[in-house]
């Protein structure tokens, strides 16, 4: 593949199939990069940007424009740091085909449509590719009774909901949620994704995952945190336009609906 100097592109090609998505949810982890981490520039706004937050793209052998979010094949790459409708845009303008044309230094390229819905793919597999990841380590408490024990046990750093969870439900967990953290009153609670219980009972290999806890071994954060780290970079893409105000693990992110439950269990 066909890439810019001293960078490298991966072979993660997004299929094309449906994804599942909802709008912006209205709290999640917020991902803190390492400060030794290595940047590079938005070839279409010229920002400079930890890497971890920006989406790699790659050139194949035929010239074809694809999506290398794992950033692991090898050659030059060129880095956006944008929406999805920002990237539509650009493509719709020639921003993108110019911006291009100048990181792989050829003009001899061909960029589908489909490129904005390939990325987003790419980011949802990486997202659900990571839930079952985490889930295998034992780093995951599916059941919302075991999760809500868990989580009134402190034991609990993140409490993620399926789009289309259920108001009752989201609010018992987060409930317990806030128990566990010495939270209550705060108005702080788990975070809604931009993923249907299908998807997840897919990437978790159960059936209808609604909900699910993250746990947090000797107050560690690590696995929230990576699990944070994926999902910011796909609500990021779809325009989550309040994506940097969005609650950590150990932050608090008040309810923006009626009707905040009381916390006592």
């Amino acid at each position: 593949m066909r890439t810019p100097t001293n960078e490298s592109v991966s072979t993660d090609i997004a299929e094309l199939g449906e994804v599942r998505v909802s709008e912006p949810v209205s709290a999640r982890p917020h991902h803190k990069a390492d400060k030794a981490e290595p940047e590079r520039k938005c070839i279409l706004t010229g920002e400079v940007s930890p890497r971890a937050g920006l989406i790699r793209l790659a050139v194949s052998p035929d010239g074809l424009v694809l999506p290398d979010v794992q950033a692991k094949a090898p050659g030059r790459g060129a880095w956006i740091g944008v929406t999805r409708a920002e990237l539509e845009q650009a493509t719709e303008d020639g921003r993108l085909r110019s911006a291009l044309s100048r990181a792989f230094k050829t003009g001899a390229l061909e960029i589908s449509p489909e490129l904005p819905h390939m990325i987003e793919a790419a980011l949802v597999r990486t997202v659900l590719d990571r839930l079952g990841l985490e889930l295998r380590g034992g780093n995951i408490v599916l059941g919302s009774q075991r999760i809500a024990d868990s989580a009134r046990k402190g034991e609990v750093v993140l409490v993620c909901h399926a789009s289309d969870a259920s108001a009752d439900g989201m609010s018992k967990l987060d409930q317990a949620w806030r128990v566990g953290q010495d939270k209550e009153g705060s108005g702080a609670r788990g975070l809604r994704l931009p993923l249907d219980r299908a998807a997840l009972s897919v990437a978790l290999g159960r059936e209808n995952v609604v909900h699910f806890g993250v746990i947090g071994r000797h107050g560690r954060t690590t696995a929230a945190d990576r699990v944070s780290s994926a999902l910011e970079r796909l609500m990021s893409f779809q325009g989550d336009v309040h994506s940097s105000d969005k609650a950590s693990p150990d932050t608090v992110n008040p309810r923006d609906d009626a009707g905040e439950p009381h916390d006592k269990i």
